[in-house]
């Protein structure tokens, strides 16, 4: 028996309301937790992203300081 024989005499109300409802209610944990899991990495993601880049901008600004200090401004480097 195909789905589409099943639904075939339900009214529309069943199809798109009721069932989708019990379906939330019965895997809404799931749901709701695969969604904080990918905003979690998500964020970490971000985290990681901003800290690579604060540390590559950390060491070279200390890396044009210190081999430039001859009058140069150290944005020569940019």
């Amino acid at each position: 028996m195909a789905a589409k024989e099943v639904f075939a005499g339900l009214p529309g109300w069943v199809k798109w309301v009721a069932i989708p409802a019990l379906v939330l209610l019965v895997f809404g944990g799931a749901i709701l937790s695969a969604i904080g899991t990918l905003i979690g990495l998500l964020f970490k993601l971000l985290l990681l992203v901003a800290l690579v880049g604060g540390l590559i901008y950390v060491v070279r600004r200390f890396m044009s300081s210190s081999s430039g200090s001859s009058g140069s401004s150290g944005k020569s480097d940019w």
